[in-house]
């Protein structure tokens, strides 16, 4: 579910966009001055969220992207394994789901995690 919608000229770093229907975090933007008769065009690099891939895009000033919902959530972790299963510390739901080798390895059982899920793809960013 998509909140809005911004022109390529408003994005910042470190807003996150869809490209290709991918959740993206903004590393940096340059924008060109307009021409006589032309638009600005805007040279976007992003990083996904999801899967650490790098993608370079060049868009005019006023092409729109849009701007995914990620929610943040708290969970413990049940076990550790091939996927980690958690448990959300809210609604009690029990989930699977892949990590980051380097997260799994500081990850036991009884460990409070945060969770985003991001346009229905659910990831675990981080221990607390």
């Amino acid at each position: 579910m998509v909140f809005k919608l911004i022109n390529a000229t408003e994005i910042k770093v470190g807003t996150n966009i869809l490209i290709d229907d991918i959740a993206c975090t903004v590393k940096s933007i340059d924008i060109s001055k307009t021409g006589k008769h032309g638009h600005s065009k805007c040279r976007i690099e992003a990083v996904g969220i999801i899967t650490d891939n790098k993608k370079v895009i060049v868009v005019p000033g006023h092409e729109r992207f849009e701007v995914p919902l990620i929610e943040k959530k708290k969970a413990q972790v049940l076990a550790v394994g091939d996927k980690v299963s958690i448990m959300d510390l809210e609604s009690f739901e029990t989930i699977e789901m892949p990590c980051d080798e380097d997260i799994k390895n500081e990850l036991k059982e009884s460990d409070n995690v945060e969770y985003w899920n991001i346009e229905g793809e659910k990831i675990i960013k981080r221990k607390l």
